[in-house]
């Protein structure tokens, strides 16, 4: 199984794709949408927003959906619905067992074995790597929908209602996302009289490394083993390593908002 992902600029348009999910026979478990707010309002969708268990998920969403409710006071494990202040937004609103796991893996949860609990149940996850994007598109007011698909020829069909829907294309979202970056680290990265146009790329990987999860409020030392590791094929060069930096305080700056 994939889980496929899309990012809308509004919640209507994100529940409009969702009906057209249902439409080609996806089931409601294996929907989900994450979107700014603490209003759960009138879903045009027919998601679950009651406290039923949903059948066959308990065991991969039970932990995310505990995390994701400890951190908003506390609520019985399962419920469809989830509200957590997501750093930099406020109150975040997950429909369906799939968007409360995602909220969960996103925040309360970050860096724990929730994703590898989610990839035994439904297959392949949301990459964990990703996950910042979808932080990023929530805090500009954007809604999230994911789906888990049970074969290639789903997953197409998947893939192609949420791009007629409207949805934004992952490597757009990336890209838009260092754009805004982009000129404050080159101006950081010239004071000490470096090179960032040489050095950007190296530079932005590990600036992406720091907000993956499993490393968020870490120091470089204690994760250096793993991203050697993760990027065997390329030189961890002193670029590499300022990015990483400017990633994790980037990443403080959200976590402090939130206190």
């Amino acid at each position: 199984m994939e889980a496929i992902s899309g990012v809308f600029q509004s919640r209507a348009d994100a529940e409009k794709a969702i009906n057209e999910l249902r439409r080609i026979g996806l089931s409601d478990q294996r929907i989900g949408l994450v979107t700014p707010g603490s209003d759960t309002g009138e879903l045009t969708t027919g998601l679950p927003v009651t406290d039923t268990e949903q059948p066959g998920m308990g065991r991969a969403m039970g932990a995310a959906v505990g995390g994701a409710m400890g951190a908003a006071g506390g609520a019985t494990l399962g419920l469809a619905v989830a509200t957590l202040a997501v750093p930099g937004i406020g109150p975040v609103l997950a429909f369906g067992m799939v968007g409360a796991a995602l909220l969960g893996i996103g925040g309360a949860a970050a860096g724990s074995a929730v994703g590898d609990t989610i990839e035994d149940e439904l297959g392949e996850g949301v990459p964990h790597e990703d996950l910042y994007l979808y932080e990023d598109a929530l805090r500009h007011g954007n809604s999230v929908v994911i789906a888990y698909t049970e074969n290639d020829d789903q997953a197409d069909k998947v893939e192609d209602v949420l791009d007629r829907a409207g949805a934004v294309d992952l490597d757009e979202l990336r890209e838009n996302w260092w754009t805004e970056l982009r000129d404050g680290e080159r101006a950081h990265y010239h004071r000490d009289g470096r090179d960032f146009e040489r050095d950007e790329e190296s530079y932005r990987r590990g600036f992406q490394a720091a907000l993956h999860p499993r490393r968020r409020g870490k120091a470089y030392t204690d994760v250096e083993q793993d991203l050697r590791n993760v990027h065997q094929d390329v030189e961890l060069d002193s670029a590499f390593r300022e990015g990483y930096e400017r990633g994790q305080a980037h990443h403080s700056k959200y976590t402090e908002a939130r206190e």
